[in-house]
């Protein structure tokens, strides 16, 4: 792995532990899973996502993306996370809290991807269950915002079940593998109700101590 010896990342990140989901910052450990995945899925994601550059899946591109990641962090513009299944650890997708705006706005965009192996299994859920505390709480967010696109059911599904609310519909609003799309958009507040399908379960982020560090240690 000594291609990663020039990549300077935190060395301390927050992890989210749910009940059957777990996420933390990309590492350059996780390479090899996640370009196998992300290969093994192209065909399933392409669809829903920006146009894979050519290097897209290769180590240097890779380490160009935690580069990225350690600045944004840093700077706080964005927080990217891997999911991965407890028990056995296998990378399962990713998400994002990104564009973040301070100021008057204390907003952010949410992104998520989830390998074609483990579609529907209601993994993804969990993940953006967990992520809504860190926003709200640790990042002290008002609001997270979301698109997806009109075709795309599961992510429809997907962000009314966490609640998040339909406020538009904005015309060609992403370039999406290479044609500009219409999207449908969501957001979610701070002091919006959460779904009684997951209020209780949350509880285990806080009470465990695996879940929220001090604003600090990010």
């Amino acid at each position: 792995m000594a291609f990663f010896r020039s990549v300077s990342y935190p060395a301390t990140e927050s992890v989210l532990t749910g009940e059957h989901v777990t996420l933390r910052a990309p590492a350059p450990q996780d390479f090899a899973a996640w370009s196998s995945l992300r290969e093994e899925s192209r065909g399933f994601l392409k669809p829903w996502e920006p146009k894979w550059p050519a290097d897209d899946l290769s180590k240097a591109s890779y380490r160009r993306r935690l580069r990225r990641y350690s600045r944004e962090m840093r700077e706080d513009r964005s927080y990217p996370f891997f999911v991965f299944r407890r028990g056995d650890g296998e990378l399962l997708g990713g998400a994002t809290l990104s564009n973040l705006r301070r100021g008057v706005s204390q907003c952010a965009t949410l992104g998520y991807w989830m390998g074609a192996p483990h579609a529907g299994k209601g993994y993804m859920s969990e993940a953006v269950r967990l992520l809504m505390p860190f926003a709200f709480v640790r990042l002290r967010l008002h609001r997270v915002e979301a698109a997806c696109l009109p075709r795309n059911r599961a992510s429809i599904t997907l962000l009314e079940k966490v609640g998040f609310r339909r406020e538009g519909y904005a015309r060609r609003y992403l370039c999406i593998d290479g044609q500009w799309e219409d999207h449908i958009l969501y957001a979610r507040l701070a002091d919006d109700p959460e779904p009684p399908t997951y209020k209780a379960g949350m509880q285990s982020v806080f009470d465990t101590g695996t879940g929220l560090p001090e604003k600090e240690t990010l």
